[in-house]
């Protein structure tokens, strides 16, 4: 049997992962769910969180109190009124005159069984703040968007395990011995990583095209206008980082022989996908921490994007973090080769990085 060139070999063995895959239940459950969290994500606090507290009020004063306020006013004619809608759990609160003369605006505030922080939150005089670099976003939504991106991140990049598990199944069942009779190994490689990286790419492109749909859903249309620019450069940052990872899960897989041995080999990759995670979680507000991790390849996936998000970067900076990662990936894939090339066709047990590395043709 002849062996295939290189580049057919490559988009041979690209199509075989990617129909494997495709038609895996998991594959589509997973991407349902993804979508489906992503819409839940955008709507949900629009349905849940998006009503004005009730409030009664008696008399000309309170009416004043409340002009303004994120509320909705029922005006009732006397206390009596006011006490029976709350005990009725129609009102949340009532606003009510103060006749003892304790309170400074000339009113107090009658609940139930607790104190209602979201109406007394807004009867608490405050003043005009003079905002010289505005946020285009609250910081709840800021913080929700981050959260998004590094969940994208982590979802993905620990999607590439399927790699590892496809290469050592491959492996396990000697069907690797008549793969490499007709395709170079290193083409075996290139095809997986090439098959993987298409579908993370067509799922990306999926959710950034859905994640307007669900912002407008969610009547949160001024948001998209500073989110639309940030997906525009997650969607090239994970596509790259992606490449790196499963450069790393392939190495992972070819390292052993059975799939009961491959926990020991994923730690590296799991880690390389956790700690990116972790950190644009834990450092979002430390600048000096963001820029670090925007420069190192293995995290810039995420984070880069995330301080273009956040306005904390400026294009020249995406376009050398982009630079880095893609010269990180070339230099990555190289070496990867090289392990997988001198450990795929060992049996028997867990094949060391320097034996793999020196057993390289």
């Amino acid at each position: 049997m002849s062996r295939a060139t290189f580049a057919s070999a490559t988009w041979l063995v690209a199509e075989r992962e990617m129909n494997v895959l495709v038609r895996t239940k998991g594959f589509w459950i997973g991407f349902l769910v993804t979508v489906l969290g992503l819409f839940a994500i955008a709507v949900l606090p629009s349905v849940f969180g998006g009503d004005k507290p009730v409030v009664a009020a008696v008399g000309s004063e309170a009416v004043k109190v409340l002009s303004g306020k994120d509320v909705e006013v029922r005006e009732v004619p006397d206390l009596a009124s006011a006490e029976r809608l709350v005990r009725a759990d129609e009102v949340e609160a009532a606003i009510v005159p103060d006749t003892t003369g304790e309170s400074a605006i000339g009113v107090r505030v009658v609940a139930l069984d607790e104190s209602p922080s979201d109406v007394v939150g807004q009867l608490v005089a405050a003043p005009p703040v003079d905002l010289l670099d505005p946020s285009a976003v609250s910081p709840g939504v800021r913080t929700l968007v981050i959260l998004v991106f590094a969940l994208f991140f982590l979802l993905f990049g620990m999607g590439g395990a399927a790699i590892a598990q496809s290469t050592v199944t491959e492996k396990q069942t000697r069907i690797v011995e008549i793969l490499v009779s007709t395709v170079p190994i290193r083409a075996l490689l290139a095809g997986k990583i090439l098959g993987h990286v298409l579908l993370t790419m067509g799922q990306v492109v999926v959710l950034a095209l859905a994640a307007p749909i669900a912002l407008r859903l969610g009547g949160q249309s001024e948001l998209l206008a500073v989110v639309a620019p940030a997906l525009g450069w997650f969607v090239p940052f994970l596509c790259l980082g992606f490449v790196l990872l499963a450069a790393m899960w392939a190495v992972a897989g070819a390292l052993v022989s059975r799939q009961e041995d491959l926990g020991s080999t994923m730690g590296l990759a799991m880690l390389l996908v956790m700690g990116p995670y972790f950190g644009v979680q834990f450092f979002s507000d430390n600048q000096t921490v963001m820029t670090v991790l925007s420069y190192v390849p293995f995290s810039a996936a995420v984070a880069m994007p995330v301080r273009m998000f956040t306005g904390d970067a400026r294009v020249w900076e995406a376009l050398l973090s982009m630079g880095i990662l893609a010269v990180t990936v070339v230099v990555i894939v190289l070496g990867a080769s090289r392990v997988y090339t001198g450990s795929l066709l060992r049996t028997g047990g867990k094949v060391g990085l320097a034996e793999a590395w020196s057993r390289a043709e």
